[in-house]
């Protein structure tokens, strides 16, 4: 059975314990890897300028504990999208089976179609707040 690394535990252990619930238990299906967590406002900022988020400051990233993380299917491949689209469709399956309410990068309006939209942020988990 997979397991989380050091490094990805540690990144998980910075997140709502909604988010820690939903990946401990993801992890037993799907091996993957926490790329980040908490994120402070500076590496926000980073984010922002490298075209990786669409928020300078005060993001769900930003929030203590997490309100948001990235995980990605491990080996890590950012060239196969459909592995992440595979990916994301087991972590909403796991998330609804926990009644756990996220929001995934790659559908933000959350209407399961996935060609609308203007900004793909395929390893990002939110948890939604309606």
């Amino acid at each position: 059975m997979p397991q989380f690394g050091k490094d990805s535990l540690a990144r998980l252990s910075t997140c709502h314990p909604d988010l820690q619930k939903l990946f401990n238990e993801v992890i037993k299906h799907y091996d993957c890897t926490v790329i980040e967590g908490y994120r402070s406002d500076a590496d926000q900022l980073k984010a922002y300028n490298a075209g990786k988020s669409k928020i300078q400051s005060g993001g769900m990233h930003n929030q203590k504990p997490s309100l948001a993380i990235d995980v990605t299917p491990w080996p890590i491949d950012w060239n196969d999208k459909n592995r992440f689209y595979h990916f994301a469709g087991r972590v909403q399956g796991i998330a609804q089976m926990l009644n756990i309410k996220i929001r995934w990068g790659g559908d933000w309006d959350s209407d399961n179609d996935l060609k609308d939209q203007n900004f793909y942020d395929l390893p990002h988990f939110e948890l939604a707040n309606d």
